[in-house]
């Protein structure tokens, strides 16, 4: 790339990149592949760091921490055909959690689609049911405008992802491009041969034509609001509760810079209150209002349930956990969610966070008489927990799941980000491990993906705060795996070694897919397709020159931890391989 930010752009990948840069994106996650390298090339010269990885999955999983982190779009940038193909499920998981993703793909030469060129499928039908919307390039100078309508289009309303298709002639400079449709018309005088280039020709010029050096400036996007009637019929609704409960959800944290004034919001209202998805850890650690057991049987009991950016899908039982003879306001950007399988008595149309905060200010002051009810709830945590305890200190072969998640929570860092891709490991671990902060948890959403795991961590390690003398020390990444879900993350160690990124992986290893197998061996006696071995997984990731340690009974928990933790600091990714006792913690757990 030539000239600076002033310059007339080279070609039509560094239209995109300055655009890219002026929304202040920071990084690109991405596989190379020719279609989309005068994007990364100039978006590199810009400063903006390029992410590669290995397989273009992890890249938009990557852009989906880092949105869910910032409250600002991610970036991945991918090339035709099967780059784009192999993006779908993590598009999917990015549009059920309601994730701002700015997805760039390649495509085939405008002149050849449809055509038999290089990669060249008609991408719109598999790729548009799972973005907010498709955006299709044509034109180079639609090219910056069009990130700039993606940022918007993604914030906007219930966040989601966006796609633009670039297709590759419309990427590299004019006159090689030109050159290329001269020489693919050829020379003869033939009819045919020249109403090709004509047709060529002018298919060139209409490319090219009307492109300059504008860079649209971005965007502001104001975030939807419930309207003053809800606020104040949900405020009276919430005075006269005497065993309200709220439960907030990954949407109410969409604005991630404003998170610590809707945990302090939450605070002032006294409610009690449960946390879930991207919201856990809003409270920090062991905030006397937030509870972490028993949820079901305290939404049967309360009088009034504030769903906060929660929808009443499977996770509350279709909106049957909420007994029919209490209030229920929703608090939801989405329409549909709001009301999915249970109409609120309160709909809150607008962003759930600042739905919170405004309740806060409604109500004058934090009401006490919910006391009773936050100490009934209070003990029935207490008690859960020593019968975790109880749990795990149970020895046997190998290590108790309960007892390492004890380890790991007495372990880990204040500052430490926990990053869940697995089943039944990873919901263990959710009972026992306690966000230190907030977005301080990532975890796939409804989708259920398994997978998110390096991309998750690469992401989350790389949305921290810059080096510097006001800035904090890096936060430890921690990857929860199950046996089953690291299979599709383990290539990416070889990315963590390259990019310089210390996770901190473990994998609970019991060489089964446990989740699906408890239920399947007790309906259907058969454990087909659910044994696995007790693999070298930290064999593999030293192959990929990052450090592996194996753990094999509870006595050596401790010490591994550490050790992992220490490798970590020195800047080496850690994968750390847990032989796994069977347990019946998680009997029942089926969800359909």
């Amino acid at each position: 790339m030539t000239g600076g930010p002033s310059a007339p752009p080279a070609h039509g990948g560094e239209r995109v990149a300055r655009a890219l840069h002026a929304h202040g994106v920071e990084r690109i996650f991405t596989l190379v592949g020719g279609h989309i390298s005068p994007i990364l090339a100039a978006a590199k010269a810009l400063g903006i760091r390029i992410v590669d990885v290995r397989d273009e999955v992890t890249a938009v999983f990557a852009a989906d921490a880092t949105a869910r982190l910032t409250g600002q779009p991610g970036v991945a940038a991918v090339t035709a055909g099967p780059g784009i193909t192999n993006t779908i499920t993590a598009l999917k998981n990015a549009q059920l959690a309601q994730s701002p993703v700015i997805l760039i793909g390649g495509a085939a030469p405008t002149a050849l689609q449809g055509r038999g060129a290089l990669q060249d499928i008609d991408q719109r039908p598999l790729v548009a049911p799972h973005v907010k919307r498709f955006l299709k390039m044509k034109r180079v100078r639609e090219l910056a405008p069009a990130v700039a309508e993606a940022f918007e289009i993604a914030m906007s309303g219930v966040p989601g992802p966006v796609f633009i298709e670039c297709p590759v002639d419309l990427l590299y400079p004019e006159a090689e491009i030109r050159q290329w449709y001269a020489d693919a018309a050829g020379k003869g005088q033939a009819l045919p041969d020249r109403a090709l280039r004509w047709y060529l020709n002018r298919h060139a010029e209409r490319m090219f034509a009307g492109a300059d050096a504008t860079v649209p400036a971005p965007r502001t996007v104001t975030p939807p609001r419930a309207g003053e009637a809800a606020l104040h019929r949900a405020a009276a609704r919430l005075e006269q509760a005497k065993r309200p409960l709220i439960v907030i959800g990954s949407q109410a944290v969409v604005q991630a810079d404003e998170a610590a004034q809707l945990a302090e919001a939450v605070g002032r209202l006294n409610v009690p209150v449960y946390l879930s998805g991207m919201a856990r850890g809003l409270l920090g650690r062991d905030h006397p209002l937030q509870m972490r057991h028993a949820r079901r049987q305290a939404l049967r009991e309360a009088d009034c349930v504030l769903l906060a950016g929660v929808p009443c899908d499977f996770r509350l039982d279709y909106g049957r956990h909420v007994r029919r003879g209490a209030t229920l306001v929703a608090a939801n950007r989405s329409a549909k969610d709001a009301r999915l399988n249970r109409r609120p008595d309160v709909l809150a149309l607008g962003d759930a966070g600042q739905f919170i905060r405004a309740l806060a200010q409604t109500l004058p002051t934090a009401l006490e008489h919910w006391a009773e009810w936050t100490a009934t709830l209070r003990a029935r945590d207490r008690a859960r927990e020593v019968e975790i305890d109880q749990q795990a200190a149970r020895r046997g072969e190998y290590v108790n799941p309960l007892a390492f998640f004890r380890a790991l929570e007495a372990e880990a860092g204040d500052g430490a980000v926990f990053v869940a891709d697995g089943g039944d490991f990873v919901a263990t671990a959710s009972y026992v491990l306690h966000p230190r902060a907030p977005l301080t948890w990532l975890d796939p959403g409804a989708f259920g993906t398994l997978g998110v795991g390096a991309g998750f961590a690469l992401g989350a390690a790389l949305a921290q705060p810059k080096a510097g003398a006001e800035a904090p020390p890096p936060r430890e990444v921690w990857i929860v795996f199950g046996d089953g879900a690291c299979g599709w993350s383990l290539a990416e160690f070889d990315s963590f070694v390259r990019q310089g990124i210390a996770v901190i992986a473990v994998v609970g290893n019991d060489a089964c897919w446990t989740q699906i197998a408890r239920e399947q061996v007790k309906m259907l006696g058969d454990d087909v397709a659910t044994v696995l071995a007790r693999t070298d997984y930290h064999a593999v990731a030293a192959g990929f020159g990052a450090e592996g340690l194996l753990v094999q009974r509870d006595d050596e928990v401790r010490a591994a931890l550490a050790r992992a933790r220490a490798l970590a600091r020195q800047g080496r990714p850690v994968l750390v391989n847990v032989w796994l006792d069977k347990t019946a913690f998680r009997e029942g757990s089926l969800s359909m």
